[in-house]
C-alpha cells in the first residue's frame, strides 16, 4: 500500500525478488491542473506498467475494500507512504502489517520527517520498518538503516536516498518475518519528536535568526514546498544558499551585492542566495536575479 514516488522503490525491489503481490492499494484518482483532468499516483502509475490488480478505496473501512483484502488471504501487508490503516485492516494478514517509515523513529512522527530532520540541522537520518499499532508511528521496531545528512542535501536529493535505503529495509523486513528470525524493539516516546505536515504558511523565512537555520530552513523546504520571502511585495522562493563566515553589518534581510554574488544579511552572518525564483517568473540562477536589478541598494527580502 503507497502513493507518492518514495513508494515506488520498495514495490520495485518486492516485484524483482519475486514476491507475490495480489494487489496493489493506493489512493483514488484526482482531478487536477487548469484541465481538472483525472491523475494517477505514482505508485498506480508503475502498477499499471507491471501489470498489477489495483485497488483504490475511498474509505479504508469500506466492508467492500475489507472483503477483498481477505479474500486472498494475505501473509503481510506493507505500507509505505500511505493513509492510517484501521485495526480492521492492518489486523487481516496472519504476519500482521508494517510500514516504512523515513526517519530513525521514534526521532520524528509525523507526515514530514525528512524535511523536518533538515530543517533542525541534524546529521545523521535513517529509515525505520515497524509493526502497525492504532497510534500513529508508535508500533514496535523491526529494523533500522542509517544514512548522514550531508551538507549538499536538501529535502528532495534526501528524500531519494531515502527511498533507496528503505526499499533495502522492506526487502530485508520481508525475509526476516517470512523466517521468524527477528527481535522487536519498544519505542521510547520520551524521545519522540513530532513532524507534522508542511503547509505554505510554515515556509516563510525568519532573516532574524541565525544564517545557519536558515539554510537548514532553506535546504529542508526544497524544491518542494520551497521556503519564501517577500521581495518588492512579491513572493520569491529561495531554493538554495551558501552559509558564509561574514558578519552581517545590515539589518537582516538587507541584501549585498557583491562580485556578482547575491547575500542577505541575517542575525549573525552573511547567507548567499544561490537560485530563487520570483512570483510568476521561472527558477533561475542569483547572477540572473542581479542583472535583472535596477539599482543595488535598499533592497530588502522580508
Amino acid at each position: 500500500m503507497g502513493t507518492p514516488e518514495f513508494a515506488v522503490p520498495s514495490l520495485n525491489i518486492l516485484l524483482e525478488n519475486n514476491y507475490e503481490i495480489p494487489f496493489v492499494v493506493t489512493v483514488p484518482d484526482k482531478p487536477k491542473g487548469r484541465g481538472l483532468q483525472m491523475q494517477f499516483s505514482d505508485i498506480k502509475n508503475f502498477a499499471l506498467k507491471k501489470g498489477l490488480d489495483i485497488l483504490q478505496p475511498e474509505f479504508l473501512k469500506d466492508v467492500s475494500f475489507i472483503e477483498q483484502i481477505k479474500s486472498v488471504n494475505p501473509d503481510l501487508i506493507v505500507v509505505v507512504a500511505f493513509r492510517i490503516l484501521p485495526k480492521e485492516v492492518f489486523s487481516i494478514p496472519k504476519h500482521g502489517s508494517f510500514n516504512l517509515h523515513a526517519s530513525l523513529l521514534p526521532r520524528y512522527r509525523g507526515a514530514a520527517p525528512i524535511n523536518h530532520a533538515i530543517i533542525n540541522g541534524d546529521k545523521v537520518t535513517g529509515v525505520t520498518t515497524f509493526f502497525l499499532q492504532d497510534k500513529v508511528d508508535t508500533g514496535n521496531i523491526i529494523l533500522q538503516k542509517s544514512i548522514p545528512i550531508e551538507l549538499s542535501d536538501n529535502a528532495g536529493t534526501l528524500h531519494d536516498k531515502l527511498a533507496l535505503l528503505g526499499s533495502e529495509a522492506v526487502l530485508e523486513t520481508v525475509k526476516l518475518i517470512n523466517t521468524g528470525n527477528y527481535s522487536l524493539q519498544t519505542q521510547d516516546d520520551s524521545l519522540a519528536n513530532k513532524a507534522p505536515k508542511i503547509f505554505k504558511n510554515d515556509c516563510r523565512i525568519n532573516w532574524n535568526q541565525s544564517s545557519e537555520k536558515i539554510f537548514n530552513f532553506i535546504r529542508g523546504l526544497s524544491p518542494y514546498p520551497a521556503a519564501f520571502t517577500t521581495f518588492q511585495n512579491k513572493q520569491v522562493k529561495i531554493f538554495s544558499s551558501n552559509l558564509t563566515s561574514e558578519s552581517s553589518s545590515d539589518p537582516p534581510g538587507r541584501l549585498l551585492i557583491s562580485r556578482n554574488k547575491l547575500f542577505a544579511n541575517t542575525q549573525d552572518n552573511l547567507l548567499e542566495i544561490c537560485e530563487l525564483q520570483l512570483e510568476g517568473k521561472k527558477r533561475i540562477s542569483s547572477s540572473d536575479f542581479i542583472n535583472g536589478l535596477k539599482t543595488y541598494y535598499f533592497h530588502f527580502f522580508s
